[in-house]
C-alpha cells in the first residue's frame, strides 16, 4: 500500500509542478489532495478545506457533482475517444456546439474546441491572422492585450499574458503581441482622476497606440471582462463602451477572453454580458465542464467563419486543430455542465449571493493591512499593504500574500495568493451557510496574520 509519505516522496522526486518554485519544492512538498465533495477537498490526512478559488477558477459546479460523473462515466463506456479532424464527428460535440451558439452573448457562427483555455487563446490569434491573409491584409497581424492580462501559456498566449513571470527567460513576447495599460483605476487613476475619466484617458491612449502602430497593422485587441490572475480587476464603468468605439473606428477586431468569467460567475451567463462587450471571437474554459474534465471552446462570428470557410476551400483544409479537439468524453461532461447550470438556476443563485458575497469580502477593508477590495458576482480580490492609510507595499521579501493564504489554509480555506493579492473564487453552488464559514476562517487567518505583522 502506498503510504502518504511514499507519495511524498514520488511528487518531489518526480514531478515538476507547473507555477512553483521548483528549487523550494523539496523542502515545502505537496499538499496532497486525494477526495473533493461540494465545495470541500479533502487531503491525504482527511483534513478538509473549502475550496476558495474553485481549484483555478472552474470547479464551479464543485467537486464530485453526481450528474457529471454520471456523464463522463457513461461517455467513457459509449464511445471513449474519437477526433473530430476530415469530416468525424460525434454526438456530444454536435449538441454542446449548438448549445454554446445558443448560449453566446452575441450571435456566433461556429464553434471550435480546444482542451484548454490557453490553447483557446492561441487558436484565436492564428484565426485572425488567418482571417486578414485571407482578406489580402498582410500587414494587419499585431495583437493589443493588457498589462496584467492572463490569456495563458502557450507561445502566443503567454506572449499576450502581461505578467513579467510568464515572459522572463522564455523569450518572450513574440513580436506582433503589444500591451497597454491596465484599467486598474485604484493602481492606475492621476490624483482625483473619477472612473468615468480614468477609462476615457485608457480609450484615448488605446487609440495613439494604435495610431502609432498604423491602423493598418493592428488585427485585434484581447480582453478578459474581468481580469482575473492579474488581480481580479475589475474595469470601471464606460471602459469597454469607449475601448470598443475605438476598435471599431479602427476596424480592429475584439476577442473576449471568457476563460474565468464565463458560465455565471459575474453574475450574467458571461462577462461580456455584465460589461457590455459584444466579440468577435469569444473563447471559454474552466466552468465549461466545471473543470472536470479539459475542453474549451472558441467561438467566431459570422465574418469571421466566412473568411475561415472560403480559405479553407481556397487551400484545401483548415489547417489547425487538436488530437483532443471535440474530444467526446470532455463534450459529453461539458454538455451536462450546461444543463445543470440550467436545471439548477446557477446564474439565479450567483444573482442571489453575490450581494452578501461582495458585503463580505468589502468588510475586509477595515483591516489595518488591507488597500483595496474589489470584486463583482463570485468572484473578488484583496489587496494587502503594510499601510491602509498611505498604502505602502510590503516589500517583496516579506511575501506577505503567500503568508495569508498559507494561514487560511491552515484555518482550513484554500485561497490563491497573486503576489500580494489574495483572490477568492468560491464554487457557484455555494451555500449562504458555507459562504459564512468561508469568511470567518478567512478573518481568522486576517487575524493571525495582523497579530503577526
Amino acid at each position: 500500500m502506498t503510504t502518504p509519505q511514499d507519495l511524498h516522496g514520488l511528487d518531489v522526486q518526480a514531478h515538476l509542478h507547473p507555477y512553483t518554485n521548483a528549487a523550494a519544492h523539496a523542502d515545502v512538498g505537496p499538499l496532497m489532495i486525494e477526495r473533493g465533495d461540494g465545495v470541500h477537498v479533502i487531503d491525504h490526512a482527511g483534513r478538509r478545506y473549502i475550496e476558495g478559488m474553485s481549484g483555478l477558477w472552474c470547479a464551479s459546479l464543485g467537486f464530485s457533482h453526481p450528474r457529471l460523473v454520471a456523464a463522463g462515466t457513461q461517455a467513457l463506456q459509449t464511445l471513449p475517444y474519437y477526433h473530430t479532424f476530415n469530416h468525424r464527428s460525434n454526438p456530444a460535440v454536435a449538441q454542446l456546439a449548438a448549445r454554446l451558439k445558443s448560449l453566446a452573448p452575441v450571435p456566433m457562427a461556429r464553434v471550435f474546441f480546444a482542451n484548454s483555455g490557453s490553447e483557446a487563446n492561441d487558436t484565436a490569434v492564428k484565426m485572425v491572422w488567418y482571417h486578414f491573409n485571407a482578406l489580402g491584409l498582410p500587414r494587419k497581424k499585431k495583437i493589443l492585450a493588457r498589462q496584467r492580462a492572463y490569456h495563458g501559456v502557450t507561445v502566443a498566449s503567454a506572449s499576450l499574458t502581461g505578467l513579467p513571470a510568464n515572459h522572463a527567460d522564455f523569450d518572450l513576447p513574440l513580436p506582433r503581441m503589444l500591451h497597454v495599460d491596465c484599467p486598474h483605476h485604484g493602481r492606475g487613476a492621476l490624483p482625483g482622476e473619477s472612473p468615468e475619466a480614468f477609462a476615457t484617458r485608457l480609450a484615448e491612449q488605446l487609440d495613439a497606440r494604435i495610431r502609432e502602430e498604423g491602423p493598418d497593422t493592428v488585427a485585434a485587441f484581447i480582453a478578459e471582462p474581468v481580469m482575473g490572475a492579474g488581480g481580479v480587476v475589475v474595469p470601471p464603468p464606460t471602459y469597454f463602451e469607449k475601448i470598443q468605439a475605438v476598435l471599431q473606428r479602427h476596424q480592429v477586431l475584439l476577442i473576449a477572453d471568457e476563460v474565468i468569467c464565463g458560465f455565471g460567475r459575474t453574475g450574467q451567463m458571461w462577462g461580456s454580458q455584465t460589461f457590455g462587450l459584444r466579440p468577435d471571437i469569444l473563447t471559454c474554459a474552466k466552468a465549461l465542464s466545471s473543470g472536470y474534465v479539459p475542453i474549451s471552446a472558441v467561438m467566431v462570428n459570422d465574418r469571421i467563419n466566412d473568411t475561415l470557410t472560403a480559405n479553407s476551400q481556397r487551400i484545401g483544409s483548415f489547417g489547425h486543430g487538436y488530437t483532443y479537439s471535440g474530444h467526446p468524453v470532455a463534450a459529453a461532461v461539458a454538455l451536462e455542465t450546461l444543463r445543470v447550470y440550467e436545471d439548477e438556476g446557477i446564474v439565479q443563485r450567483v444573482q442571489a449571493l453575490a450581494p452578501g458575497f461582495q458585503a463580505a469580502l468589502r468588510g475586509f477593508a477595515e483591516r489595518s493591512v488591507v488597500g483595496e477590495v474589489r470584486g463583482v458576482g463570485l468572484i473578488g480580490a484583496i489587496d494587502l499593504v503594510a499601510d491602509s492609510i498611505t498604502r505602502e507595499p510590503y516589500p517583496t521579501a516579506a511575501k506577505a500574500g503567500a503568508r495569508l493564504a498559507a494561514l487560511a489554509q491552515e484555518e482550513g480555506l484554500i485561497v490563491r495568493a497573486m503576489g500580494d493579492t489574495v483572490a477568492l473564487c468560491p464554487p457557484l453552488i455555494i451555500s449562504v451557510e458555507e459562504l459564512a464559514s468561508l469568511f470567518e476562517r478567512l478573518h481568522r487567518a486576517f487575524d493571525r496574520f495582523e497579530a503577526a505583522a
